[in-house]
Order: C-alpha cells, then structure tokens, then sequence
C-alpha cells in the first residue's frame, strides 16, 4: 500500500509538492520512520515538515521575519538609472541621490540593490582613446587580413618597445598582513622619488621569443638606433626561426619604425612589412600581453638594483616557453574578428 501510494508522488520535483506528498503520507497514517524509508527527502527535512504542520495546521513554509524593504521596485530601478547615469559615482554618493528621491538608505543598502542588478564594483579597465582615424584604420587593417588562420599568423614576427622600472613596474601589489602589520617589511612595496626605468626591445613568433636587447642609458630612441637593433637583433632571429622561409615583420607606427631609410632598408633586407600597422591599437599585438606576463614574472623576483633589474629580464625572457608563444599567435583571428564585430 506504501509503494502504490508513494511512486507517483515521488515524480513531483518541487518543495511545495514534496511537502504536499509528505503531508498526505502522514495523514494516511504513515509514520516518519515509514516515509523516510521512501527516500522521498532527507529525514530531517521529513520530520520537520510534519512537525510545522503540526503546529500550524499548514504546508506552507513560514515567512522568515526581518526589517520590511526600504524600497519599492520602481525605486530599485531608479537607483539603478542613477547608477548606470554615471558609472563613477560612489555608493555615498548614490544613497544621497536616492534620498532626494525618498529612499532613505545607507550606503551599504545602496550598494545590496546593485548587487542584485549583478552592478558590482571594480577598477576601470584602461584602452587607448581612439580618434576617428583610428576607428577607420583599424577597420581596414582587420578587413585586410580577416581572412588569415592561425598558421597565416605563424609566419609573422611581432615586436615592440618596452619599459621596466625598479621597484613595482606593475603598479599596485595586493598582500595579506594582520592588524598592526602594516609597515612590516614583508607587507610593503619599496618606492624611490625617481625610480629607475630600463627600455627593452624584442620580437617573438609562433616558433618563440626572439633577440631582446636593453637599450644603454641616454640612448634616443631614433632611426640610426633602430636600424642598428634591427641588423643586430631582427635578422638573426629571422635566420634562426625561419631560415630560407619567408617571414613577415610587425612593427607599429612609431616615429623611427616609419622612417624612410628603414622602410627602404628592410626592403633590402627582403624583410616583408605587416600592414599598415593602426595607431593606438595595443590590442592587435600579442606581444603587450608578453610585457605584461614578462613584467609579472619580474616583479616577483623583486630585484634590488638596476643591473639585478636586467638581470631578471633577460632570465625571465628565455624562460617564455613556445607553448605560450604559440597561444598569443593563435589568438590573433580571434582578435581581428572582435576588433570587426565593434566595428573598429
């Protein structure tokens, strides 16, 4: 009689008619013991249920007690019209501008109703300003080469400036310290008024990392600099990579890359050019993302001085395995694609 009266109630899913079938089980004279023997719900939440409805006559599941909602949903949406007005604006700031609307609330309340809309807070994410001409220049730059795979984008050799500065090039440092902890000399970052600042070039490809070199101080970064890192440090790379294959060579629109003796010069050279490269579009080039985990595995190394400083570059250079290489190639359909999809 158990099994007859229980299979079909055990195909009901929800709270409600799970309590429903408990409830109906315990007034055909079942008892706890006997309904949790069907597996129905777990025995404490079986006994519990025929308890609360012992005590109120009723299935239902009484209302937790608490402070009433200090706003209405057409206020919540208001604050968050506020919110999305300026994107800026601190939780304080919000809670005054509610009031002037009624809502007396904190700004702990303020920022609990955003949380809901799933409006958290986080730092700004930082990208280039770009003008009209960039827009239209990235444009066809990525509608010139949409049609490039992954292995198009292997022959290709990246590369760019960089700079390294002593003490914390990747800005602010997170760390765990207990209260009165503060100034405790594992749990802060050393700063200097003019912190030294070390200027890398190098190039990398889907087979690797390239030559990097560190510029010597007072260096200008002109075209008789470039021209002499490109001899020095470019063309044996391409040998060492590509060989006799032909490659293509990227370089953005810097000042000394556009010069005319070194278009003319890596013509010369056989050196085939990628592009025209579009200004202000750190976004296409793979290699800032190689600065920026290069600059992470630096930081951590925290080196003391400058020559220690070039000392960890160039360790932590050759140590970019060609797996990741190979990664940051790959993504460039993905980003030509994306950079299509925004329309520039």
């Amino acid at each position: 009689m158990l099994e007859i009266i229980v299979l079909p109630l055990l195909t009901m899913v929800t709270c409600k008619e799970t309590r429903a079938a408990i409830i109906a089980l315990h007034k055909n004279g079942f008892t706890g013991k006997d309904i949790v023997a069907t597996k129905i719900a777990p025995k404490s939440t079986i006994y519990r249920i025929i308890k609360n409805f012992k005590e109120r006559g009723s299935i239902l599941v009484k209302k937790a007690s608490g402070h009433p909602r200090k706003s209405s949903k057409r206020q919540d949406c208001l604050l968050k019209r506020i919110q999305l007005r300026d994107r800026s604006a601190t939780s304080a700031e919000l809670a005054q501008e509610w009031q002037q609307a009624g809502v007396s609330a904190s700004a702990r309340t303020v920022r609990r109703r955003l949380l809901e809309d799933g409006l958290v807070s986080r730092r700004a994410a930082k990208k280039p300003l770009l003008s009209k001409k960039n827009i239209r220049d990235r444009l066809v730059f990525c509608k010139k080469y949409g049609e490039w795979t992954a292995e198009d984008w292997g022959k290709v050799i990246f590369s760019d400036e960089a700079s390294f500065r002593l003490f914390g090039a990747s800005g602010k440092r997170l760390v765990r310290r207990r209260k009165g902890e503060r100034c405790h000399q594992s749990c802060v970052m050393p700063t200097v008024k003019h912190p030294e600042t070390i200027h890398v070039w190098g190039c990398f490809s889907s087979k690797g990392v390239g030559s990097l070199t560190i510029l010597p101080k007072n260096t200008a970064m002109n075209k008789e600099w470039y021209q002499n890192t490109l001899q020095q440090q470019l063309l044996p790379t391409i040998q060492q990579q590509f060989g006799e294959e032909q490659c293509i060579f990227q370089h953005d629109g810097a000042p000394c890359h556009k010069a005319k003796v070194i278009t003319k010069w890596l013509g010369d050279q056989n050196v085939e050019i990628l592009g025209p490269w579009p200004g202000n579009s750190p976004d296409l080039n793979p290699i800032e993302n190689l600065w920026s985990i290069l600059k992470r595995w630096v930081d951590k190394q925290k080196p003391a001085n400058s020559d220690k400083l070039q000392e960890v570059i160039m360790k932590e250079w050759v140590a970019i395995s060609q797996d990741l290489a190979e990664k940051l190639i790959e993504s460039m359909p993905s980003r030509i694609a994306e950079v299509l999809k925004k329309k520039g």
